[in-house]
């Protein structure tokens, strides 16, 4: 029997076999060297504090993106004008003027003031260049430098829910350092509904801590996608009993995001720096 067909045979499918390993050998180890495809890690979720959210509920960031504010602005107490005229302020409040219906005006530029010489109340001059700037832009300023906040408590105020934090202020922090303020926000929303407030201009701490009062924030628009609160109503107030009778109102009017040159600010020869 010739068993050489037989010998080439069996040598071919020993090659075949030996070829055929090294080949799904090699597909294995390709197999075995090829990461898995990954998901994507899920985002870590960014808590935010209370004093953020209400920063980011005012819209913030807009509201600093622009150059600066302008709106007209009324004010009574006690059925009395107090004041009437045009402002225009910087976004991030370093510079301002107010423009009074009776052709006086302030203007100031950092911590600097300087008023109409016929201004009929100059004494008043710093308290209303910086007064009224503040309670509009507060929403912007909670994170400013010397800013010293309380753990965040959810109290009751004439029947409704607040969250509340007092705002206090590190020595020698803008023009008076020893104002301080109780912030009632939306526990929902974060809108800031009212403000509790001092103020220590031409007071001792003692005195400006006897008379506290309260500013509430209604209609806010939308200008420019920034809320803005139109009406504003004064009241008597304590922490304990909460808001009492109405002392005066402020209302706002065409409001908007203007723009400003070199000499927006720049006080008339004549002026007085107070």
């Amino acid at each position: 029997m010739n068993t050489q067909p037989l010998k080439h045979l069996f040598l071919s499918l020993s090659v075949f076999v030996l070829v055929l390993v090294l080949v799904l050998g090699c597909k294995d180890n390709n197999k075995t060297n090829t990461p898995e495809p990954t998901k994507d890690a899920p985002t870590a979720s960014v808590t935010l504090s209370p004093v953020e959210q209400m920063e980011k509920t005012h819209h913030k960031t807009e509201f600093l993106s622009k150059d600066a504010i302008l709106f007209d602005l009324k004010i009574q107490f006690g059925g009395k004008e107090r004041l009437d005229g045009t402002m225009t302020l910087l976004t991030n409040s370093t510079k301002g003027k107010l423009e009074l219906t009776d052709g006086t005006a302030i203007y100031f530029d950092g911590d600097t003031v300087y008023h109409s010489p016929d201004l009929k109340n100059p004494n008043g001059a710093r308290f209303d260049a910086y007064t009224w700037m503040y309670f509009l832009l507060f929403p912007t300023k909670m994170s400013d430098p010397g800013t010293v906040w309380s753990q965040p408590e959810t109290t009751q105020m004439n029947g409704n829910t607040y969250l509340q934090q007092k705002l206090s202020f590190k020595p020698e922090t803008g023009d008076a350092p020893d104002d301080w303020y109780e912030v009632y926000s939306n526990p929902e929303t974060h809108e800031i509904a009212y403000l509790g407030y001092i103020v220590t201009a031409n007071k001792t701490i003692e005195e400006a801590e006897a008379s506290p009062h309260a500013i509430g924030y209604t209609n806010y628009v939308a200008i420019d996608n920034v809320p803005i609160p139109m009406a504003w109503t004064f009241y008597e107030w304590t922490k304990n009993s909460g808001l009492g009778d109405t002392i005066g109102h402020a209302k706002l009017a065409n409001v908007k995001f203007v723009e400003t040159t070199e000499h927006t600010f720049s006080a008339p020869d004549g002026f007085i720096e107070k």
